[in-house]
């Protein structure tokens, strides 16, 4: 008992406490409801934002397949002057490739799709690439050449060359907004289709269409045939 306060009025504590318990419970039920329904509509976002290939046109107009849709252009598109650097650091341009079609990866060590389908660019370098054509692996990785030879060798790539853009900028004026992205560009320089996200790069359907540019003619290269 307290000195001064009737023994009657002592008991009217407990009933405060037990209500400020009572609200504390739901605040924290609601705090948990917010959250997970914030975490339901980051996630619908996420969706909403991921690309779902819808034809496969430039291959077979009449499949249903999903795993390579490769958009080709009406027209030839040019490209912008894009620089980026060998694997010794030494600057370069698309000019350097011009004379050969071009299938030009963007992507970086630490993209998980970009990481799958490494090993099938490699072995369509290594089936297809001379003279008249080259996969062109372009890593946006900031930790430079070292970076990608770690994860060359990690993986056994054998064929690719190693290609660096370490600001990004190349992919911004592609248009890149996310990776991998594969652009086909011809022996001109311009861009003859793109595909966004991962694929199977050493696939027949992928073979037959470089190798259906490839037995083309060269209207730009007068007596090459």
């Amino acid at each position: 008992m307290i000195p001064g306060l009737p023994e009657k009025e002592m008991p009217a504590r407990a009933p405060v406490r037990s209500t400020a318990r009572v609200l504390l419970a739901i605040s924290g039920i609601a705090v948990l409801a917010v959250a997970i329904v914030m975490a339901y509509l980051e996630i619908t976002r996420t969706d909403a934002r991921t690309p779902v290939p819808e034809r496969t046109a430039a291959v077979d107009s009449g499949s249903k397949k999903t795993a390579f849709a490769f958009d080709i252009h009406p027209q030839p598109r040019v490209l912008p002057a894009i620089r980026f650097a060998d694997e010794k650091e030494r600057a370069m341009t698309l000019q350097d490739f011009r004379g050969k079609f071009v299938l030009l990866n963007l992507w970086a060590t630490w993209c998980p799709p970009c990481r799958a389908e490494m090993p099938t660019l490699d072995r369509l370098q290594a089936k297809l690439g001379g003279p008249d054509f080259e996969v062109a692996a372009l890593s946006i990785d900031r930790g430079g050449p070292f970076v990608v030879r770690s994860f060359y060798n990690e993986i056994e790539i054998k064929a690719l060359r190693i290609y660096i853009d370490q600001s990004g900028a190349a992919a911004s004026a592609l248009g890149v907004n996310g990776i991998p992205a594969t652009l086909l560009i011809d022996r001109a320089g311009r861009e003859l289709g793109r595909k966004m996200g991962p694929a199977e790069w050493d696939s027949p359907e992928v073979v037959k269409l470089i190798q259906g540019y490839l037995g083309a003619a060269a209207p730009d290269q007068p007596g090459k045939h």
